[in-house]
């Protein structure tokens, strides 16, 4: 791997009680600062705003849904990049926030300029921190989930590998609940697994399995590599770079 993108969901980052999980956060920021020091050049992809400002903040009442929505986002937006410069600053690694929205990713102007922008921060040294911009964003114009946008973000920047953590192990042959399922470990680019996926969604976040799958295949379709695995495992992204066979998840393959 000489440059990824790593997608954190909701569930991995905040708690049972939607509160945000700090010591998971630091947890993955020493895991990012392990894959920098081997030359790894990594994008993230962080969910969380919402839910964090949910936590932090009581919506005024007569707020219809989206303007809940938008004011959680730009509270929570505040209070996570604000964990992330702080961990990352420990390390000596400078953080910048991109806050995209879908059409950012249109061909265009805009596509080429957030483009530049991040290969930009990526030769200075510059650790991108990319979160769909919920606070300005209405139904129409948003991403399915954070794993829409790390897929686009992705093929953008032609990472050689996209690792969406969530809260369970991968993608399962079955009800991840249910006793005897099992993850399935590869997935070829000619295999179609679409019968299988669920269509539940998170608890914390928008997306689901059913998102996930779709982003993966397209992406190994075209050449980038998709790890799924669970983001709240010790040491899950220095295992997937260094001993992927010491830890159960999926990998959806270019070939």
């Amino acid at each position: 791997m000489k440059r990824i993108v790593v997608k954190v969901g909701s569930n991995v980052l905040t708690r049972e009680d939607g509160t945000l999980d700090t010591t998971r956060v630091s947890a993955l920021t020493d895991q990012i600062q392990a894959l920098r020091s081997r030359g790894i050049e990594v994008i993230l992809v962080t969910s969380g705003a919402v839910a964090c400002g949910r936590s932090l903040c009581q919506a005024a009442p007569g707020l219809d849904e989206v303007q809940q929505r938008q004011l959680h986002a730009a509270v929570g937006q505040v209070r996570l990049m604000d964990l992330y410069y702080r961990l990352f600053a420990d390390y000596g690694i400078r953080v910048g926030q991109i806050l995209s929205m879908k059409k950012n990713f249109e061909p265009g102007e805009e596509y080429e300029n957030q483009r530049r922008c991040m290969e930009g921060m990526l030769r200075s040294g510059v650790l991108p921190i990319v979160n769909e911009n919920d606070a300005v964003s209405i139904t129409e114009l948003m991403f399915t989930d954070n794993d829409e946008l790390s897929g686009l973000v992705a093929a953008m920047m032609g990472a050689d590998t996209l690792i969406i953590l969530s809260n369970i192990d991968g993608l399962y042959d079955g009800d991840p609940s249910a006793p005897g399922s099992r993850v399935i470990a590869r997935v070829r680019p000619s295999e179609d697994l679409s019968t299988v996926i669920g269509e539940a969604h998170s608890s914390a976040g928008r997306g689901g399995m059913h998102t996930k799958y779709g982003v993966a295949k397209r992406l190994s379709a075209g050449g980038i590599r998709v790890l799924l695995a669970c983001g709240k495992r010790d040491d899950v992204l220095t295992l997937l770079a260094d001993n992927p066979a010491g830890i159960v998840h999926t990998e959806f393959s270019v070939q």
